[in-house]
């Protein structure tokens, strides 16, 4: 039988504070999140400083009720797993060095973990039999990646956004027509009344063979068409934008990401991240995929946005690989995928 491995895990790498406890990477104890969103709501946005003094006032009780929903006590703790990068640097370095203290205080093994290969990692949660290879779109309001995961921990860079994430252009869209923060799902609320087809923004188009995004060009196309709406005096659709933008939005995670399969003869693509919610995202992969026989795999929505159970199924493979980390290491807010410090 299997030896149970128990990792207690944190996640502080930007508004959401969480603690969990996970079993071998894939079986979920318990999976806490105390979210700061209605904090940020009325500043449009997440405040960096406001963020670090939440989580500074937030982090104990996490943490504590994370250990007691597991039935759990920190001597029957294999390991502490901790985001360290990417992310807002305050908010990394509040869980960052309660997870050292703990740590130390425990004398039990500390694993720093990528939050983006954390959000990979949500996927062997959600589905207990997907081991690499495989492909993953890892899509949120920081991040847009395709990645080609050859093993555990083991990752290659296939294509990224060259400027705006597909969540930060998703807020933005959302700001210039009137819907508040988060964007990304009151776009998608919004656009289930609008017609998809009904404006044609541009898509980045790089003239190579590129698996790279570009969304601040779509963003310009959506400020330039209501602008020039406003100029003509005509009235705005605002569900046909919505719809209309998000549609190119998915289109192109869409393309690129079924043309990385191809490249890499896999057969199943992992979503991961906030945008992984979205239900036209979800509901386009599943019928693009069909075409072509590729498995589309979703975790549910509480494991797309940012939640410490996905941390700890990444600390679990760390841990495994043998990859302890010193007590002095440091967070690291612009941590490349794949990058070890």
């Amino acid at each position: 039988m299997e030896k149970e491995i128990k990792i207690l895990a944190i996640e502080t790498s930007c508004d959401e504070t969480a603690a969990a406890v996970v079993v071998n990477g894939r079986k979920v104890l318990s999976n806490i999140i105390s979210s700061q969103i209605d904090i940020h709501t009325k500043f449009g946005g997440v405040v960096p400083e406001v963020a670090s003094r939440k989580h500074i006032e937030a982090i104990s009780l996490v943490v504590k009720e994370a250990l007691e929903e597991a039935n759990a006590t920190l001597d029957e703790i294999d390991a502490i797993g901790v985001t360290y990068g990417p992310g807002l640097v305050g908010a990394l370095l509040v869980g960052v060095q309660y997870a050292k203290g703990l740590a130390y205080a425990t004398n039990k093994p500390l694993i720093r973990v990528n939050h983006i290969e954390g959000h990979i990692s949500a996927n062997f949660i959600q589905h207990n039999s997907l081991k690499p290879p495989f492909v993953s779109l890892v899509v949120s309001g920081g991040h847009t990646f395709i990645v080609y995961m050859k093993d555990y921990g083991e990752f290659d860079v296939l294509g990224e956004t060259r400027d705006d994430a597909a969540g930060e252009a998703f807020d933005k869209v959302a700001r210039a027509i009137g819907l508040g923060y988060p964007g990304g799902p009151k776009i998608d609320k919004l656009s289930k009344e609008g017609d998809k087809e009904a404006i044609k923004f541009p898509r980045a188009n790089f003239h190579e063979k590129s698996l790279d995004f570009s969304f601040s060009g779509l963003k310009s196309a959506v400020l330039n068409y209501l602008n020039s709406m406003e100029m003509k005096g005509e009235s705005i659709n605002k569900a046909n934008v919505a719809a209309s933008f998000q549609k190119a939005v998915i289109d192109f995670l869409v393309d690129n990401s079924l043309k990385a399969c191809s490249l890499k003869g896999v057969s199943q693509i992992a979503i991961a991240g906030g945008v992984a919610s979205n239900s036209s995202l979800r509901e386009t992969f599943i019928k693009e995929g069909a075409k072509k026989n590729i498995e589309i795999l979703f975790p549910d929505p509480i494991l797309c946005t940012d939640n410490a159970a996905m941390i700890g199924s990444a600390a679990y493979y760390e841990y495994m690989k043998g990859r302890i980390a010193p007590l002095d290491f440091n967070a690291i807010p612009n941590l490349k995928l794949g990058e070890r410090q």
